[in-house]
């Protein structure tokens, strides 16, 4: 998978919507309502940063009583990820080929079962490294689309990277962090996480996991302002 096919037709799986680099919010417009998003009321897991789609595939495959948002801002990598679900035959799973900036804002709050983050480009040099999509945006973001209960999943190669991400979830109240699991042995080519996980368990390199639960903090607050606002 390193070339698109323009003659397969995606237009199911792909979407492709008007936005700009620099302003990647389109502030009028409306809240993805998922029922109508994946014709089906099935709950909805969020994947920031697809790259060609493995993950998408192989967790939609396992697991046809959700459905699949993937977001990859490289357009190119977003159709050859569109293609692989359309050559596998998965229907319940989408590629958003954009900005996840402007894709959060337009996820109605507590609707996703679970997110997962994988390898987000470390942006090595100083000076770029504010272009990171791991910060507390989407920390403070995802808490808010999360259910209470639903789960944050993450991966990096980077060390460096990791320990900054760690932080920033151990920053924010709303979240628990559980145990990381390892993965099991591959059985087969495909049978990873992503491709960058592929490549680097192949060459040996560590990989850095971890794991968070949504908590009712925020919740049982409200629900304590409420009730002394009663009284």
């Amino acid at each position: 998978m390193s070339r698109p096919r323009p003659d397969l037709d995606i237009s199911r799986h792909l979407i492709e919507p008007v936005w700009s680099p620099t302003h990647p919010i389109d502030e009028s417009a409306p809240p993805i309502d998922w029922p109508s998003f994946f014709g089906n009321p099935r709950p909805v897991e969020l994947e920031v940063g697809s790259g060609k789609g493995l993950f998408l595939a192989n967790a939609a495959s396992a697991h046809p009583d959700r459905n699949y948002l993937g977001v990859e801002i490289t357009k190119k990598y977003a159709r050859l990820a569109a293609e692989r679900l359309v050559k596998q035959q998965i229907e319940n799973a989408r590629l958003w080929a954009g900005d996840i900036r402007g894709v959060m804002p337009r996820i109605i709050d507590r609707s996703l079962l679970a997110v997962h983050v994988y390898f987000p480009d470390p942006w090595w040099k100083k000076r770029h490294k504010k272009r990171r999509v791991f910060n507390a945006d989407l920390v403070a973001s995802i808490a808010r689309t999360l259910q209470p209960g639903g789960g944050l999943h993450i991966a990096s190669d980077v060390q460096e990277y990791y320990q900054v991400i760690r932080e920033l979830m151990a920053a924010d109240p709303r979240f628990e962090e559980l145990p990381a699991l390892e993965p099991d042995s591959p059985e087969h080519d495909l049978d990873y996480l992503t491709n960058f996980e592929r490549k680097y368990r192949l060459e040996g390199r560590p990989i850095y996991r971890a794991n968070y639960h949504r908590t009712n903090a925020d919740a049982v607050a409200e629900t304590e302002a409420s009730t002394s606002s009663i009284a």
